[in-house]
Formats: structure tokens, sequence, C-alpha cells
């Protein structure tokens, strides 16, 4: 059974927050590919961060994780998707994703760290792989 979640919009205030959980979230697979730096992974996403598309993932009322649709010549960018690893593999995930893809109409893009199980996430939910490099995959849906 999944637990009771909810989707609120994000505020720079949880910049912080989704920062430390992206860290730890892309820790294994960025260390796997040789590319793991403790201050960039959260700086990066501190200098990119915009939370008018951005929502914040609660499960009972409590930050869990992060999800974001950012619109960019005609199709919709989903960036910024982590959710607590204690949360992850119970179905949570797809749940969030099958509703927010939903309400966005046209074209999904996305890219994924290269052997990420997030990748077959994806693919459940219709994406394809347009092109890879050695770090990203980058599919659409």
């Amino acid at each position: 059974m999944l637990p009771a979640w909810t989707l609120r919009p994000a505020a720079h205030s949880d910049l912080e927050e989704i920062a430390e959980l992206r860290a730890v979230v892309l820790r294994p697979d960025l260390e796997r590919l040789g590319r793991y730096d403790d201050r960039r992974v959260r700086q990066r996403f501190r200098d990119s961060f915009e939370p008018t598309h951005a929502r914040i993932i609660e499960v009972d009322g409590v930050f869990a994780g992060s999800i974001a649709l950012r619109p960019a010549d005609g199709v919709h960018w989903l960036e910024h998707f982590f959710l607590l690893p204690s949360l992850q593999g119970r179905g949570l995930g797809s749940a969030i994703l099958s509703e927010v893809l939903a309400a966005c109409p046209g074209p999904v893009r996305l890219n994924v760290l290269q052997g990420s199980a997030a990748r077959r996430l994806y693919e459940r939910h219709g994406f394809v792989v347009d092109s890879e490099d050695p770090v990203d995959v980058f599919m659409t849906r």
C-alpha cells in the first residue's frame, strides 16, 4: 500500500533540502561513473533551481522529494525528480510520475544517468531513448 502523499508548490526555502536529497540520491550512480564531487553535486542544483516549475513531494505532511516540469521550446523537461531512498522501490515514484505526466500536455524530455535504475521507471512510463553519451541518457515521451 502506498503512503499518503501530496504535491505542493516549491519555494526558494526548499532549495537546501532538495540539494541534500539530490546528493544522496545521485551519489551511487555518480560514484560508479567516476563523477561524484560532494560540493559540485549540490552547487549544480543551487545554480539552476527555479521553484516556479517545481513541486515538493510530501508523505504524511513531511518532505519526501521533489519533481519539476520545466517548459522549453515546445516540450517540458522532467527535472529534479528525487525521492527519499527509504521510499523508493515501493511504487510511490511511479504514482507520482503518472499524475504529473497526466497533467502535462505535449512531449516530455529528460536525462538520466547511465546505469541508473530510474531509467526502467521512465521506460515503463513510455519514455524512449533519443541519444546517449558516456554519462547521460536522453529520453522523450
